[in-house]
């Protein structure tokens, strides 16, 4: 509705009839990009091809705006959606102009698309590019950053990778497509085994000091107060010279994001050299990204996040953030499995990640671009949940019970169309 607020034309139809007219009206000057994520039978997409009218992908769009920029471009399976867009806070509290492209609806400024020009310019003679780099469909590999970071590499999207191993690969060459002289700042538990470029300057960054993983960047917890989680974030970029910032407060919970956070302050803190004080304030204001961990509701009484884990890891991050700043109070999570094939690939990590709940409810899996394989269903996927408290249950059946009682702590994971349960639930707790 925003967008159609803006002047934009949406068609909800798939049908050539819908395709808007000035696209057929100025062919030379209409720019048509698609997503992979669009099933191959698009009638529209079909109609156009088939007129011979040339699509770009979003990554190749993407790469053409940042080549000539100065870019700093956050990959890795989880993680990268908050951390980009913590970054582009940061630099705009800091009244930098940039443009920043993230995979995610900035709570601060409710919008993906963040263009500031009314700040001071970092470079003379370029702008300032800020991108989530997604590694889906490999489409991280049409950019060439200045600024890499990759947070996480745990494998994903194997329908279209096929082995782990050739999945690890694309990272690699993503890494190896950064600037002659530029930076990958790289997660330490990453760092070893694996082929990074030699074209870069790579530093390291860990949520914890003392692990023994001799990071440049990182940070530890000090204290978990009112549902707020504190740190000290330590830099070190000369071996010989540490410098630590005591008790910084990120604007969103859970040691995820203070993880992400100290990817973020290595940018701007000590690569950008913006000054601390503003990269202070940026932090206690973030707010983060819709879907990545949003408080719903927020009393004494009852908590309702919502968040767009749809990976093992990311279910471990949320379910054990929540269970430390709660630790009295019984915590339930939905969760709708999204993708037939992550179902099937990650289905004991899935199970392992929900039996750490109270209670579990399951919705169907979400297909999105995906055909249903057979045997791979969300009572296939419960069964193996080991965990009294579980249910596999319908939208409006978790509404039903909801109105009746309501969880005291309520997580609401999955990136399919889950999210349309949050109204409803917002309102039973209103």
């Amino acid at each position: 509705s925003e967008l159609i607020n803006e002047g934009i034309e949406i068609t909800f139809e798939d049908s050539a009839a819908t395709i808007p007219g000035f696209v057929h009206a100025f062919e030379k000057e209409t720019l048509l990009v698609y997503t992979p994520a669009i099933p191959k039978n698009h009638l529209q997409f079909l109609t156009l091809a088939a007129a011979g009218r040339k699509f770009y992908k979003r990554s190749e769009v993407l790469g053409l705006i940042s080549n000539d920029s100065f870019c700093i471009a956050v990959a890795g399976t989880h993680g990268k959606t908050t951390t980009s867009t913590l970054i582009s806070h940061l630099l705009y509290d800091a009244n930098v102009n940039f443009t920043a492209f993230l995979g995610g609806i900035s709570a601060n400024y409710n919008t993906n698309y963040i263009h500031k020009t009314d700040g001071h310019n970092l470079f003379p003679d370029k702008p300032v590019v800020v991108l989530e780099a997604d590694e889906f469909d490999r489409s991280f590999h049409r950019l060439s950053p200045d600024i890499a970071v990759i947070t996480a590499m745990d494998p994903d999207h194997l329908d279209i990778y096929g082995t782990e191993e050739v999945f690890y690969e694309a990272f690699e060459i993503f890494a190896s497509k950064i600037k002659s002289g530029g930076q990958l700042i790289l997660h330490a538990n990453l760092f070893k085994n694996r082929q990074w470029p030699t074209n870069a300057n790579i530093l390291l960054y860990e949520n914890e000091v003392g692990r023994g993983l001799n990071a440049n960047f990182s940070s530890t917890v000090t204290e978990i107060k009112n549902g707020n989680f504190y740190f000290d974030y330590t830099a070190a970029t000369d071996p010989q010279n540490s410098v630590i910032t005591k008790n910084l407060y990120c604007g969103l919970p859970g040691f995820h994001n203070v993880e992400n956070a100290t990817a973020a302050l290595g940018v701007c803190l000590n690569l950008l050299q913006l000054d601390q004080n503003h990269l202070r304030a940026g932090l206690e204001s973030f707010r983060g990204a819709k879907r990545r961990f949003e408080y719903i509701v927020k009393t004494q009484e009852y908590i309702v996040i919502d968040d767009y884990a749809h990976h093992p890891e990311e279910l471990n991050a949320i379910i054990g953030s929540v269970m430390k700043l709660y630790p009295d109070k019984k915590v339930t999570g939905i969760f709708q499995p999204h993708l037939f094939t992550r179902t099937r690939d990650f289905a004991d990590g899935f199970a392992e990640s929900l039996s750490a709940l109270h209670r579990v409810i399951l919705m169907d899996i979400y297909p999105a671009r995906e055909e249903a394989i057979p045997g791979i269903t969300s009572s296939w996927l419960l069964d193996k949940i080991d965990n009294p408290n579980k249910s596999l249950q319908t939208p409006d059946e978790i509404i039903n019970e909801f109105q009746k009682e309501k969880p005291e702590v309520l997580l609401i994971m999955g990136a399919g169309d889950i999210d349309r349960l949050v109204p409803k639930i917002k309102e039973i707790y209103a």
